[in-house]
């Protein structure tokens, strides 16, 4: 159980819309209101990518540059045991508030545009940029995960197959060998 991990999980991003949508009534300062939300959405990129991420459902992503100077992206996923009723609800928290937050700012993209507060439409961006990237890399981890635990799957098959075989063949050979010594 990570009950840390998933209150940070969740008080960075309602932090941030929370904010957002008051902030006008705290501050005059817009460059205060904008750097306290974009430090809001950073925590929480940071604390999302690096670590609840990890703790609450065992998937991560990073890049990576190799020495030739490419970049490679890599989605890992953590082959997880019997999973606890506890860790359950923390996998269902943590996949909520990933998949509603890049709505939520999505809509607030809309409001800021239509109702002409351009100079709001930068930080939105922001947040829907931050938020969107931990969602792409996450839900590309759960889709690599499946697939390499499916690859690991059919490698085990097909290995615990051929094993298998070669054990049949090798008794039939000595049961042949067996017969024939005995004639």
């Amino acid at each position: 159980r990570h009950p840390l991990a998933t209150f940070f999980h969740l008080f960075f991003r309602v932090s941030a819309i929370i904010t957002y949508l008051f902030c006008d009534w705290f501050s005059n300062s817009f460059v205060a209101c904008f750097v306290t939300i974009l430090l809001l959405l950073s925590f929480d990129f940071w604390s999302v990518k690096n670590v609840t991420g990890r703790l609450l459902v065992g998937l991560r992503w990073w890049n990576q540059i190799d020495e030739d100077g490419k970049s490679h992206w890599v989605f890992e996923a953590k082959r997880m045991s019997t999973t606890a009723a506890s860790t359950e609800a923390e996998a269902r928290i943590f996949w909520l508030g990933l998949i509603i937050c890049p709505v939520i700012w999505t809509v607030f993209f809309f409001s800021t545009l239509f109702s002409l507060k351009l100079k709001w439409l930068a930080l939105v961006i922001a947040g829907i940029s931050l938020q969107t990237a931990n969602l792409y890399g996450y839900i590309h981890c759960k889709l690599g995960g499946q697939k390499s635990i499916s690859r690991i799957t059919s490698r085990f098959f097909i290995t615990d197959v051929s094993k298998r075989q070669m054990r049949r063949i090798s008794e039939d050979c000595i049961e042949e060998h067996g017969k024939t010594g005995t004639r």
